[in-house]
């Protein structure tokens, strides 16, 4: 089941936090609680990319991304994420999140995250998101235009463009 309570209160706890820039980073705390665990005792890989929700949510609402959807009448749909997991966490570890806006191209905007315990990362994400309209996918520069912000995104790093052409490269619709 999505954590509802988690988000709201994550929402809840950052809704006076000062704003941020576009691409400036959301700090958040969690926890590592035993219904997100898997039978190995250890943080479920699914979990790990709901938690990371808990960190793009606030950081949408911190930098006025919600303000803008709810204005626009758009949505933000994640299409596409690649996942490194590399620290085993276990139950009851404390872990820091670290949320930012990498930048964007044409169709999708992309959202740098990671998970630390103590001084380690135990795991990062490349989320790949669409804003959505009644027309279909939204170019992300009216978002940063709305937001005040360049409509030219920063170049993006070699790592994340790398991932988007080898995701070209995939076959859509997969094979049966």
């Amino acid at each position: 089941m999505y954590p509802f309570l988690r988000m709201f209160k994550e929402l809840w706890k950052f809704r006076k936090a000062p704003p941020l820039g576009l691409f400036d980073t959301h700090v958040s705390h969690h926890l590592c609680w035993p219904w997100d665990l898997d039978p190995w005792k250890e943080l479920n890989n699914g979990r790990t990319l709901t938690l990371f929700d808990l960190g793009r949510l606030p950081l949408g609402q911190r930098v006025g991304m919600h303000r803008v959807l709810a204005q626009k009448r758009w949505g933000l749909a994640v299409a596409g994420a690649s996942v490194r997991y590399r620290k085993r966490v276990t139950l009851f570890n404390r872990l820091t999140m670290r949320s930012r806006c990498i930048g964007w191209d044409k169709r999708f905007l992309y959202i740098d995250q990671t998970m630390w315990k103590g001084g380690e990362c135990t795991s990062q994400a490349l989320i790949r998101s669409a804003i959505t309209s009644n027309a279909g996918i939204v170019d992300p520069a009216e978002l940063a235009r709305a937001l005040g912000a360049a409509e030219e995104s920063p170049p993006l790093p070699a790592w994340v463009t790398a991932w988007i052409d080898a995701e070209a490269t995939r076959p859509w619709p997969p094979a049966a």
